[in-house]
């Protein structure tokens, strides 16, 4: 497999309801992996895949999925290029661990709200639900929507502190009218926190998943 990955597999043999968790900028496939027995009971299948693009933060590096400057656009090849590996990584995850297809789940912090996002809107017959958590909607994302009927069918998370220096809330409720213009099923819900993942965040994204994943019915 292209990424450096790590995994929580539930007790059982599955298949299970997977969620991919793709970290922020500057930090590693373990970042998300301790909230695994905490999201769902546990019940949750979660594999985080490491972006490929070293970051230097002092004694140690970071990685991240495409290169970035503050107050600058990304390459767009190289944000494509990074959707492109990340989208295939999920496809060999699926044939090497017990993940229940029909109940996959794009997930992302800060960049990795972003991937989730690029990887949700474009193929969204993939993935049961999408979930955003202190991130951006990508401006070009729009037009390379996928499926209208299919994006109506996934439902979708956004999750932001309204202390957030790194990604204004303004841009949150940005994504909110832009996941909605596309026909998803949103549900927002803001914090009093900064750029980090909540308890009450935790609690409710819990929730979001055992009510819009797990009893999903195809």
């Amino acid at each position: 497999m292209k990424l450096v990955h790590c995994a929580y597999e539930p007790a059982g043999s599955g298949p299970f309801p997977t969620i991919f968790a793709m970290h922020g900028w500057g930090s590693n496939a373990m970042d998300l992996q301790g909230l695994a027995p905490f999201i769902a009971g546990g019940s949750f299948l979660v594999i985080c895949p490491q972006g490929a693009v070293e970051v230097e933060i002092g004694a140690i590096n970071g990685y991240g999925w495409y290169s970035m400057r503050p107050g600058s656009q990304p390459d767009p090849d190289k944000v494509d290029a990074a959707v492109a590996t990340l989208s295939e990584f999920i496809d060999e995850a699926c044939a090497r661990y017990p993940v229940d297809r029909a109940r996959v789940v794009a997930a992302g912090f800060s960049q990795g709200g972003m991937m989730a996002y690029s990887l949700a809107v474009r193929w969204p017959e993939r993935f049961a639900a999408l979930v955003g958590i202190a991130t951006a909607f990508p401006d070009r994302l729009t037009a390379l929507a996928g499926d209208r009927d299919a994006l109506g069918r996934m439902p979708a998370l956004v999750q932001h502190g309204r202390a957030d220096q790194a990604i204004e809330i303004a841009r949150a409720r940005k994504s909110v009218e832009a996941l909605r213009g596309l026909g998803i099923d949103v549900t927002a819900r803001e914090y009093d926190c900064g750029h980090e993942v909540s308890a009450d965040g935790i609690r409710d994204l819990s929730r979001f998943l055992e009510e819009r994943v797990m009893r999903r019915r195809d």
